[in-house]
């Protein structure tokens, strides 16, 4: 029987448990929900009802304010996780092949990671100006420091005995890149890259909140500021749903770039 087939097979059971599992877990939220309305009498501009969320959904997607701020702070964040991890892997490959660059930029990495990124967002945006690139930079630094230290890692695990075999059949730096090192890191440097996606949705919004005129951040603000709180929580399940999506996408290109790990273990 195709290894494919009974891999597809095997999985088929367990995403349909998966899928009935979540498909439950979301009911018995929706029904909490609506119980803790019925039981507390909170007005709606405290907690709304799912239906008053829902109506409010409907109403944001169809005069298309939902799409437009939603594909604002996508745009945000996708620019921000290309640029940060691109940054990361080029650095943490550096850091990881030198030990005295490491002690070099390790105390200002470090140091860095101290200072909450809500705290220069301010001074991001008085520096960059209001516009997408402050948002975008905003992204990149939050997304930075996970997919460094899984380079750093993944490059640092790689066996001596295979680096000793790939000297011994004299490949140059780049043979030794391209078929050693980089399939060897992907597993690890990819779940750095799963944080990084979910990651990169906060940097956004953070960026959004601080001076913004579009996006799911700006949305909020003025859910806020109306006491529209069911527009609130639209903007916040839009901003969960592209935190799923992105990790989503991540998950799946990890599954298709380590096909080898799964074949070599049946």
């Amino acid at each position: 029987m195709d290894i494919h087939l009974v891999r597809k097979l095997k999985s088929s059971p367990r995403r349909a448990t998966q899928f009935w599992t979540a498909l439950l877990s979301l009911f018995l939220a929706l029904a909490g929900w609506q119980l803790l309305i019925q039981f507390t009498d909170l007005p709606a501009f405290i907690l709304p009802s799912p239906a008053d969320v829902g109506t409010r959904f409907a109403r944001a997607l169809t005069d298309g304010s939902l799409l437009r701020h939603t594909s604002v702070t996508l745009g945000e964040v996708l620019l921000g996780l290309l640029t940060g991890s691109t940054l990361a892997t080029v650095l943490g490959y550096l850091l990881a092949k030198s030990r005295l660059f490491e002690q070099l930029l390790a105390p200002y990495l470090v140091a860095s990671q101290a200072v909450p990124v809500v705290a220069i967002a301010p001074l991001l945006v008085i520096w960059f100006g209001p516009g997408i690139f402050s948002k975008v930079l905003i992204c990149a630094l939050i997304v930075f420091f996970p997919v460094l230290v899984n380079t750093i890692v993944g490059v640092r695990a790689v066996p001596n005995a295979l680096r000793d075999l790939m000297r011994s059949l004299r490949a140059t730096r780049w043979q030794t890149l391209r078929y050693l090192e980089i399939p060897a890191a992907l597993p690890v440097f990819l779940g750095g890259l799963r944080i990084g996606a979910a990651l990169s949705v906060i940097g956004a919004v953070v960026g959004e909140f601080v001076g913004a005129d579009r996006g799911l951040g700006f949305l909020i603000n003025v859910g806020r500021g109306q006491y529209d709180t069911a527009l609130v929580f639209v903007a916040i399940f839009a901003l969960v749903a592209l935190a799923l999506v992105l990790y989503g996408v991540v998950a799946w290109l990890e599954n298709y770039l380590l096909k080898w790990q799964a074949w070599r273990s049946q």
